[in-house]
């Protein structure tokens, strides 16, 4: 699957290149910046376009992939004289035969000695030069071509955040059991790193731990060291990565309220039957406001809105958005948040969310080999009910219903799916059963 993902890799290039006019392209892995007035770097992060070709090496910096048509690749990695750090050695892994690699430790001379050609186009944070080549930094027409066709995943990248999912899942399972103990949110935390088997580091993302109230925080930064006297929520949104592809998956536990218990069944009833709607030819847009309807219904059910048959459509949206802020979810793989979601063709137009949904990150219609997260809330948040309460439409809410759930927090259930050329495959809940 690798080779055949780096083919049809070279292939696109090669004709992107011609058409563009250009010799090669360069490519830099990128480096870690340093923290104001300190001798210590930030986390490093790779940069995702040298990641689709050479995932393997994401936790080294530095290194510089020259793509020629109808060549192999030459990949050069930084690999300095250096006694502080363990530095790269010549890999020798399936993967090596599609690369020309070479090992470096002079910064200043590694670009005259691999570049070739006059007009280059080069994808890096910052602008460099080569002796004897025009490098023409991050080419607009070159980019939009590449972030449009990141959205189709080959097999490869199907098969690496399948397995991310199968390793978050390990956690999420964790998470489910350890909810039942009096553990903090860190405490929690550190345990979901243990399950995946991954470092601090290694996260695709900052892992959302919230619990009670914390769970109405929706990117909640903080992991408390104290544990609630009371526990009554854990939402975890945390992931996973393999082989440099994501999972990014949201789990909604609780305790205490029967009410509460029954808005997460059905939450995860809708979120089910708009994962059973993902096919070629679907409006992702079309999907976010089905899910909203969905949630208009659970609510009224649930007695949280009163008298729905004389609420309006527009009244009944400001209600829901109260309740669900964001957006049904985005595209997935080598960033959590994968770059494309409002390019809507190869020349880069874009469609930018609708007025009313101004959080939602995919706006294209679906196509076979897309993966996308869906993952559908119902938040009790402070602030956006306030607001609400001075709505037109605040006396068909159940006020009192309102305040004794808001200690609980939130609702969110995410799941990571692909869409096949006939339907979907849900590589969440496969994990998930794989493991009973």
């Amino acid at each position: 699957m690798y080779t055949d993902h780096v083919q049809q890799l070279m292939q696109r290039c090669g004709s992107l290149l011609e058409q563009e006019g250009f010799d090669g392209l360069l490519i830099h892995s990128g480096r870690p910046s340093y923290h104001f007035l300190d001798d210590y770097t930030q986390a490093y992060k790779p940069n995702p376009h040298f990641v689709h070709w050479v995932p393997f090496l994401a936790d080294y910096p530095d290194g510089w992939l020259f793509i020629v048509p109808d060549r192999k690749p030459v990949l050069a990695i930084y690999s300095p004289d250096d006694f502080w750090h363990i530095t790269p050695e010549m890999p020798n892994e399936f993967w090596c035969e599609h690369f020309d690699i070479r090992l470096y430790s002079d910064r200043a001379t590694v670009l005259k000695e691999i570049v070739t050609g006059k007009r280059i186009a080069l994808i890096a944070e910052q602008l460099c030069e080569v002796v004897g080549s025009e490098l023409t930094h991050n080419p607009t027409t070159l980019m939009q071509h590449l972030h449009y066709y990141r959205a189709y995943k080959t097999p490869w990248e199907q098969a690496c955040i399948r397995e991310a999912n199968r390793t978050a899942v390990k956690g999420h399972h964790y998470l489910s059991q350890a909810f039942e103990e009096p553990l903090s949110e860190y405490q929690l935390h550190q345990g979901y790193l243990t399950a995946i088997g991954h470092q601090e580091g290694q996260l695709p993302y900052n892992n959302i731990i919230g619990l009670n109230e914390h769970a109405a925080v929706l990117h909640y930064q903080h992991k408390s060291h104290q544990p609630p006297a009371v526990r009554r929520t854990l939402l975890a949104d945390a992931g996973a990565v393999y082989q440099g592809y994501v999972a990014d998956i949201t789990r909604t536990v609780s305790q205490g309220s029967h009410l509460f218990h029954y808005l997460i069944e059905q939450m995860d009833i809708a979120q089910q039957v708009i994962v059973a709607e993902v096919k070629p030819g679907v409006s992702f847009v079309a999907l976010h406001e089905a899910m909203h309807r969905r949630l208009f219904t659970i609510l009224v059910a649930s007695g949280i809105v009163r008298q729905p048959e004389q609420i309006s459509s527009a009244d009944a949206l400001a209600i829901t958005r109260t309740f669900y802020p964001h957006g049904l979810g985005h595209l997935l793989g080598i960033q959590v948040h994968d770059i494309g979601g409002w390019q809507t063709d190869l020349s880069g137009s874009q469609t930018p969310p609708p007025e009313n949904h101004p959080y939602l990150r995919l706006t294209r219609n679906l196509e076979a080999d897309f993966v996308v997260t869906i993952e559908p809330g119902l938040y009790f948040i402070p602030s956006l009910l306030g607001e609400l309460k001075r709505h037109s439409v605040k006396g068909h809410i159940d006020w009192h219903l309102v305040e004794q759930l808001t200690p609980w927090g939130g609702i969110r259930i995410e799941d990571n799916v692909c869409v096949l050329p006939e339907g979907v495959e849900n590589y969440t809940r496969d994990a998930f059963n794989a493991l009973q």
